[in-house]
């Protein structure tokens, strides 16, 4: 579908846009793709990697409205990758949280309404399911943004829907390059903040994938949730060390035992389909009635059970310590 269409990325350096254009470069021939980021460094360094003659670099801020809608001019599709994510980051910065992650989202609708853009996906994170930090709460606010543009959009403009997913296996600034790095050093013991957190777990190629799946799926105001395996802290720690030599060093702040991607109060407006969940919106689009338990592919959802609740200590799928090691030499 991105065939000879121009296709526009927030936070394009990061680990998600590196993996998706390099994917999609050996899958389709884009138009443009636009890697719309601040830090002129890393995109230095994604030229030398992509000197593809598609490949177009913005410098530029989501808190900047005026160059979103310079870069986003004739582009067909956009991934709003960009946030900060850090959870205690956040905690300790809250403005700077809240200009990116809520102002910033914000000004990406604007834009692609004012430059007539197809369809926006915006990435989202678990966190965002009954927050308990700043970040996911950001990121909440700007779920619900991106829902409510459809209904301001109207029936001709953009159509936006986001994507929920958890913990990227070897994104930047997560565990599995954190304990590496200490294994690397020489470390025995690896530190856990509690021998009881689990958390969701997706490969990059995973993401990407269930990112272009949801371009050609969505009908506006979805948000999409992978079904996807859990993970133990414990055996993450054995998969990568071969022991269970731990020292606990107690919950960061922000930080959840475990996380959700489809809380139990949502339970009423979500739909099961064969490999995801769909939230659909709570508000309802004044210019058209949409039947979301059958999406633009003809897969057909229903909805599921009262109380029900997508959560990452009581999810049926949870990864061994053999495939987590499996996984580690697949993926990194």
């Amino acid at each position: 579908m991105f065939n000879d269409k121009s296709i526009l990325i927030t936070g394009g350096t990061g680990s998600f846009g590196r993996r998706f254009i390099a994917n999609l470069l050996k899958q389709q021939k884009p138009k443009k793709l636009i890697v719309y980021s601040r830090d002129e460094l890393k995109q230095f360094e994604m030229q030398q990697e992509f000197d593809h003659p598609s490949m177009r670099y913005f410098i530029g801020d989501v808190r900047d409205k005026h160059r979103l809608k310079a870069a986003m001019r004739d582009v067909d599709y956009v991934i709003h990758a960009a946030a900060l994510k850090q959870v205690p980051a956040a905690e300790y910065n809250p403005n700077e949280c809240i200009k990116t992650n809520i102002h910033g989202a914000q000004n990406v609708i604007d834009a692609a309404i004012e430059t007539d853009v197809r369809r926006v996906i915006a990435l989202s994170t678990d966190k965002a399911a009954n927050p308990v930090n700043l970040y996911g709460a950001t990121k909440l606010a700007s779920d619900k943004l991106f829902v409510a543009a459809n209904n301001i959009s109207g029936a001709k403009g953009p159509r936006f829907a986001v994507v929920r997913y958890g913990n990227v296996v070897g994104s930047r600034g997560s565990v599995v390059p954190f304990y590496r790095n200490l294994l690397a050093e020489g470390r025995k013991v690896l530190p856990v903040t509690h021998e009881e957190m689990t958390r969701f777990w997706i490969t990059l190629d995973e993401g990407v994938e269930f990112v272009v799946k949801n371009f050609q799926r969505m009908q506006g105001g979805e948000i999409f949730v992978p079904k996807i395996p859990s993970i133990r802290i414990l055996d993450l720690v054995e998969a990568m060390s071969g022991e269970r030599n731990y020292e606990l060093i107690g919950i960061r702040p922000g930080e959840k035992l475990h996380e959700v991607m489809v809380p139990e109060e949502m339970a009423h407006h979500s739909l099961e389909f064969n490999d995801h969940y769909v939230i659909t919106p709570a508000i309802k689009f004044f210019d058209k009635t949409v039947d979301y338990r059958q999406n633009r592919l003809g897969e057909t959802g229903s909805a599921v059970a009262d109380k029900f609740e997508y959560h990452s200590g009581t999810n049926p799928h949870f990864l061994t310590v053999e495939e987590l090691r499996a996984l580690d030499k697949v993926t990194l």
